[in-house]
C-alpha cells in the first residue's frame, strides 16, 4: 500500500457532521467523567502502578482485536503472539494499520495516539520507528493511575474470578489515586460443569473458603461466602459471559446428584450440565439481588473456533465470532421467575448478534420496577458491535423499543489502559445521532434539553444506576 501522506483526520470535529453536533459534543459531552463499569484491566498492574514503559505491552499484549487484524493482513503469528521483539511486533502492527481503513481499529488507533501522546501522524511503516520512540518516551513516565486520571476515569470495574483473593483491589483501595477500582464477580467457571477444569476449580474454591465441597448445599454456601467477600471489597456488579442463559427446569435434588457425579470425575450428559447450570445461575441471581448488585449477561459469542490457534495460544486468542444462538426463551424464563419471586436485580444484557437487537431490547422492557428508572438495560454495542455502525444500531433499537434517555452508556470491555478514548468515540457518535434527529425535526430544537439528555447517557445515568459511592 502506498504511504498515507496526510496528517491525522482526528480533528476537533471528528464524526460531528453539523454545527449542532459540535455544540452538543464540545459543550455537553466532552468533559464528562468516565465510569467504565466493565473491563478486563489488570488490578495487579494498577496496584503496582509502575510506568507502563512500552507501547507494545500497552497496546498489543492481549488485544485480540489487533491480532485478528494482523492475521487478516497475513502477518506471521511470530509477530502477533510469538517471540518476536516488542519493536518488531509494533512494526508489524504499523504495517497493518493502513489496511484497517473503515475498520474501527483505524479510528481507535489514531484517537489513542492523539489523546495519550499528542501524535498526529498516521501510524504506518514509514512512521513506525518515530511513533514507537515518542510513545515509549511518554510511557516511561506515565503510571496506570496517571493514565486513568488523564482520561477522567472515576470508576472502573474489573472482571474477577470468584476464587480471587482480591489482594490487588485491597492495595489499590489504600492508595490515594483518582480512580476507584472495584471488582466484578464473574462465576462462569462455577457454572460450566462440563469443562475439564471443573474439578480442579472446585479445589481452588475449597481453598478460598476453607471447607470441602461435597454437595450442592456446600457449593451454595461456598459461593455465598465469596459473594459476601466481594461485596465487602466494593463489588457491585456480577458478570456472565457464556453463549446463552441457562434456564432449564431443575430440582435441587437433581442438581445435587449431577454435582456429586461430576465431583467423582464421572461423565455427565449435556442435559445434566444444563440442569446443573440452570440451578447455579438461578441461585447466583438471588444472591446478587440480596446484595443490591447489578447483573450483566454477555451473550452470543461462539468461542475458540480455530483449534490450531487454541492449542498454540489458548483462549481469548482472537478466534471467537458471533454465534446464532436462540436467546429469548431462556431470558424470559429466568427473568420472569426472578421477577415473580421479587428477586430480579438490575440487569444489563449485551447482544453480540445484530439480528437480535430487537429481541434483546424488547425483552428488557418486560420487567420494570417502580422507583428504578432503566432497571433493565439493553447494553451498549459489545465486542464486534462496539463500532460506529453497531453503536448506532444499538441506540436506534433502544430508542425504538425502550428509553434511550435512561441508557447507562458506554464501556470499554478492554484489557488495555489506552482504550478509554472509546468513550469519546461513543460520545461523538451519540451527539451526531441526536443532532441529525434535531435537523430532521424528530426531536425538539432545544440544545439545553438535548445536552442534558446526552450528559445523562454519558455519565449521570450510570452514577444513579450503580450508586458506587
Amino acid at each position: 500500500m502506498s504511504r498515507i501522506t496526510s496528517k491525522t483526520f482526528i480533528t476537533d470535529n471528528f464524526l460531528l457532521n453539523s454545527k449542532t453536533a459540535e455544540i452538543l459534543y464540545h459543550q455537553y459531552a466532552k468533559d464528562m467523567p468516565i465510569i467504565d463499569y466493565h473491563n478486563h484491566l489488570s488490578p495487579k498492574q494498577i496496584a503496582e502502578d509502575l510506568p507502563v514503559g512500552n507501547i507494545t505491552d500497552a497496546w498489543l499484549d492481549g488485544d485480540h482485536y489487533k491480532w485478528r487484524g494482523m492475521r487478516a493482513n497475513g502477518i506471521d503469528e511470530k509477530f502477533i503472539t510469538g517471540n518476536a521483539s516488542k519493536e518488531e511486533k509494533f512494526d508489524k502492527w504499523a504495517e497493518t494499520v493502513p489496511y484497517t481503513l473503515r475498520n474501527p481499529l483505524f479510528h481507535w488507533t489514531q484517537l489513542e495516539l492523539k489523546r495519550y501522546f499528542n501524535i498526529d501522524d498516521i501510524l504506518q511503516s514509514t512512521t513506525s520507528k518515530e511513533i514507537y520512540k515518542k510513545a515509549n518516551a511518554v510511557l516511561a513516565t506515565k503510571t496506570p493511575a496517571q493514565l486513568l486520571e488523564q482520561m477522567k476515569v472515576e470508576v472502573i470495574c474489573t472482571t474477577d474470578d470468584p476464587v480471587d483473593n482480591l489482594e490487588h483491589h485491597k492495595a489499590i483501595a489504600n492508595k490515594n489515586i483518582f480512580t476507584k477500582v472495584l471488582p466484578t464477580f464473574r462465576p462462569d467457571a462455577l457454572i460450566l460443569i462440563e469443562n475439564n477444569t471443573f474439578s480442579n476449580y472446585i479445589k481452588k474454591l475449597e481453598t478460598s473458603v476453607g471447607f470441602s465441597v461435597k454437595n450442592l448445599s456446600n457449593l451454595l454456601e461456598a459461593i455465598q461466602s465469596r459473594v459476601d467477600y466481594f461485596n465487602q471489597l466494593g463489588c457491585r456488579l456480577s458478570d456472565y459471559g457464556v453463549e446463552r442463559i441457562f434456564a432449564y427446569n431443575f430440582t435441587e435434588e437433581e442438581a445435587d446428584a449431577i454435582l456429586k457425579k461430576r465431583l467423582k470425575n464421572s461423565e455427565i450428559s449435556t442435559k445434566e450440565a444444563n440442569v446443573y447450570a440452570s440451578c447455579i445461575l438461578y441461585h447466583l441471581c438471588k444472591m446478587y439481588h440480596a446484595k443490591g448488585w447489578a447483573q450483566q449477561f454477555h451473550l452470543g459469542a461462539l468461542r475458540n473456533n480455530n483449534d490450531r490457534l487454541y492449542a498454540q495460544v489458548g483462549a481469548d486468542s482472537g478466534c471467537d465470532s458471533i454465534g446464532d444462538f436462540s436467546q429469548a426463551e431462556a431470558m424470559s424464563k429466568l427473568f420472569n421467575r426472578l421477577d415473580s419471586e421479587g428477586c430480579l436485580s438490575k440487569t444489563i444484557t449485551y447482544n453480540l448478534n445484530p439480528s437480535q437487537n430487537e429481541v434483546f431490547a424488547t425483552m428488557m422492557g418486560n420487567y420494570g420496577e417502580s422507583g428504578i428508572p432503566g432497571k433493565m438495560q439493553f447494553g451498549s454495542g459489545w465486542w464486534f458491535l462496539d463500532q460506529k455502525d453497531g453503536m448506532e444500531k444499538q441506540m436506534n433499537t433502544l430508542s425504538n423499543m425502550g428509553l434511550l434517555s435512561r441508557f447507562i452508556g458506554m464501556l470499554t470491555d478492554s484489557r488495555s489502559l489506552l482504550s478509554f478514548p472509546r468513550h469519546e468515540y461513543f460520545r461523538r457518535i451519540l451527539c451526531n445521532l441526536i443532532a441529525d434527529d434535531m435537523h430532521a425535526g424528530l426531536v425538539p430544537n432545544d440544545i439545553a434539553f438535548l445536552g442534558k439528555t446526552i450528559q445523562d447517557i454519558c455519565y449521570n445515568n450510570a452514577v444513579a444506576y450503580f450508586n458506587f459511592k
